[in-house]
């Protein structure tokens, strides 16, 4: 899980990697940080693997919810429609790692052989990790030791050697397992090009039939997917994708908050403030303030 930034060409999310000739995402986050304690819903061509530290998290794969515990986690293969929020508000404390799996890739025979079965399975979209089952347990402590590694000279190498050692583990047991339902490609492909449109449109006047327009279907039907798969509305959708915007010009930038108000498309400052204070339960300059100062 990881801030958004602009996205690609496919429309999935860009990722703002740790190393300059490396590619790995590693993060320890919380989810007080996001609005309404909820990720923004994105995808992308990397892995995702996400540990618990403290509290609990739910996990929302292509609409499909997975509780996650402390010491527990999950995989999501590439592409997967996903975020990560809690239910009831309260904080959770996670480690994400983002890897993307080209960089298994190098030998022609182990992608095809090893790699591209698993990436390629439709009812394979993600693996729910728990700490008593012991080839799960295995990506759980790898997923900790690439964030204790990270700032190591030889950070690449470890965590290299690591990805190796949970991808082993997933195929070794991947196609033994109860296979995940796949939803209708169509809902989803349609789903991600609303999304794309309010991720390139947010700091303008955006309504529902906008939103519905760039799915190319009626506004009842963009209602029914955005609370199938993401179990919100599509204004609310947009007016937390907003409140993350606003997060990162709030702490990356000097513009006043009526300037950042307007920058992500609020009609006011007033009111930008008032769905702030209600997503994060202080005012965006208590926002900067605070964690400025951490």
């Amino acid at each position: 899980m990881q801030r958004i930034v602009p996205a690609g060409d496919d429309c999935s999310e860009i990722v703002n990697y740790n190393y300059e000739n490396y590619s790995a995402y590693i993060k320890k986050e919380t989810l007080s940080s996001y609005p309404n304690y909820s990720a923004d819903s994105h995808w992308h061509d990397d892995i995702e693997f996400v540990v618990i530290l403290e509290g609990h998290m739910v996990y929302n794969v292509n609409g499909i919810l997975i509780r996650l515990e402390k010491n527990q986690g999950i995989m999501i293969n590439t592409c997967q429609l996903h975020y990560g929020f809690s239910d009831d508000h309260t904080e959770c404390e996670f480690i994400c790692v983002l890897l993307p799996p080209i960089i298994l890739c190098a030998v022609k025979s182990i992608e095809s052989t090893y790699i591209t079965p698993i990436l390629s399975d439709t009812d394979l979209p993600y693996f729910h990790l728990r700490d008593n089952v012991s080839w799960e347990s295995v990506i759980l402590s790898s997923i900790k030791e690439i964030y204790d590694c990270r700032n190591n000279f030889s950070a690449p190498l470890s965590i290299q050697s690591l990805f190796y050692r949970m991808w082993t583990a997933v195929y070794d047991n991947a196609f033994s397992l109860p296979k995940t339902e796949a939803p209708a490609n169509y809902h989803l492909s349609i789903l991600k090009d609303m999304l794309f449109y309010i991720q390139g449109n947010y700091m303008k006047k955006i309504s529902l039939a906008d939103i519905a327009k760039a799915g190319n279907i009626s506004k009842n039907n963009c209602l029914k997917i955005f609370r199938k798969y993401l179990k919100t509305t599509p204004v609310t959708h947009l007016n937390n994708f907003r409140l993350q915007k606003s997060v990162n010009l709030l702490l990356c930038s000097d513009l006043i908050i009526s300037e950042i108000a307007f920058e992500v498309g609020f009609s006011g400052a007033s009111y930008f403030t008032e769905m702030f204070h209600k997503c994060f339960g202080c005012t965006p300059s208590e926002y900067k303030n605070i964690n400025l100062h951490i």
